[in-house]
């Protein structure tokens, strides 16, 4: 069926107010106790692994063993599949139970429903994967560069893939099983046989932010920093608004 809100009639009042209403609603939705204690000891291992580099007696590098930790554990796994468990499920969960057509027919403008799906995986995604993040570079006595470096990369690449996931979500039924297609299959092997390749995955950004600011070699990781710091938000920005669209022009009965 197609939207009775397609045409360009403003809102009720109550509908311009409803983004902390339907934000609230998706929090409450992808609130489970199995997801968040499932992912919350997920992010726990960055924490142990930092405390065992800190605590060894070794003459390997802190700052290079943290660094390609960080990478191969943090941004290429922690990172996208967090991300993936929580944006999947906030517009793509009331998709298949069927509530998301009662949230589709109110006049609500599109762009805050898609933002508000949005901003509720962040709120989870964010401090499930760089809190562990940051105290494991700590403990890691790695140095501050390893802190900020792995914060930086692993904020950005949440940001991006909350965004992608949150669209996948709602384009697919099988949105778990394509994004981990994605994270393993293209960015985990596809995307590291070179550099254009390279340059479709987000994990080729994140790892450069990482390597920049830790001045640690990663392989692929020859983004510049300008652009490393302005694509995945601007992945994020891309895919709210394809989000948006597909809000208004799909069938969500």
């Amino acid at each position: 069926m197609s939207s009775p809100m397609s045409g360009r009639a403003a809102p009720p009042a109550r509908a311009r107010g409803a983004g902390g209403e339907l934000y609230g609603l998706f929090l409450s939705t992808m609130a489970s106790r199995a997801r968040l204690v499932g992912l919350g000891l997920f992010g726990l291992i960055a924490v142990v692994v930092g405390a065992v580099f800190g605590g060894r007696v070794s003459s390997l590098d802190e700052m290079e063993a943290w660094t390609q930790f960080a990478n191969t554990f943090g941004l290429s796994l922690l990172a996208p599949v967090v991300s993936l468990m929580f944006a999947s499920a906030s517009l793509g969960g009331p998709g298949e139970d069927g509530t998301l057509v009662y949230l589709w027919l109110r006049p609500v403008p599109r762009l805050r429903l898609a933002l508000a799906g949005y901003a509720a995986s962040l709120t989870f995604a964010v401090p499930i994967v760089v809190f562990p993040l940051a105290v494991g570079a700590v403990l890691s006595r790695a140095g501050a560069s390893a802190v900020t470096g792995t914060v930086a990369a692993a904020t950005a690449g949440v940001v991006a893939y909350c965004a992608i996931f949150c669209w996948l979500g709602l384009r697919t039924r099988r949105a778990l099983a394509w994004g981990l297609a994605y994270v393993l299959i293209w960015e985990g092997f596809v995307a590291m046989a070179g550099d254009t390749a390279s340059r479709l995955a987000i994990r080729a950004y994140t790892r450069s932010i990482l390597a920049d600011v830790t001045d640690v070699d990663l392989r692929l990781a020859d983004v510049s920093p300008f652009f490393a710091g302005v694509v995945p938000f601007a992945v994020a920005v891309a895919f709210v608004l394809l989000t948006a669209r597909r809000l208004r022009h799909t069938d969500v009965a």
